[in-house]
């Protein structure tokens, strides 16, 4: 297994009123130059998990940063107009902390876990201003339109120590 820094968070950025299978999610990966699906996990919207690239090999979810994080992904992320929002239902509420508890239990096995941390894509954006903080108006992208330490910070650190 390799050294894992971060776990990042994404969405697939359609509307909640769309379907996004994992296969067309796929295809555009592979349209997109990558040699298959560039998340390790992808959630769809009734909860059913879908396993993309085998943890050991590094994803292409997050430029600059693919090599030391694992990178999961659900289904939505926009309104139905077209708007940035958080579309997570019930089931893949529950499958994002299932995904998250499996990852730990499997990186455990190699490395310390404590020191990683969890992340939204979008706290990957360049802190254009230089302040130490990655603001709003400095998103690349609202990807995945949660704050994700706010939100899933807690849970996570209690997993750790769960699972240590």
């Amino acid at each position: 297994m390799r050294f894992i820094k971060a776990i990042v968070c994404h969405v697939s950025a359609t509307r909640e009123n769309q379907s996004y299978p994992v296969e067309q999610l796929t295809q555009d990966h592979i349209a997109r130059g990558f040699k298959t699906i560039g998340y390790h996990f992808y959630i769809r919207r009734d909860g059913t998990i879908h396993k993309g690239r085998p943890l050991e090999l590094i994803g292409s979810h997050v430029q600059g940063h693919n090599k030391s994080t694992i990178g999961i992904c659900w289904e939505g992320g926009l309104g139905k107009d077209a708007k940035p929002r958080d579309t997570r239902t019930e089931e893949q509420k529950k499958s994002i902390l299932y995904v998250l508890e499996e990852i730990l239990h499997e990186v455990k096995e190699s490395q310390a876990i404590s020191a990683i941390e969890i992340k939204g894509h979008r706290d990957y954006s360049p802190d254009k201003d230089g302040d130490g903080v990655i603001e709003k108006h400095e998103w690349l992208k609202d990807c995945p339109c949660i704050d994700v330490k706010t939100e899933y910070g807690k849970i996570f650190e209690d997993l750790k120590k769960k699972i240590q």
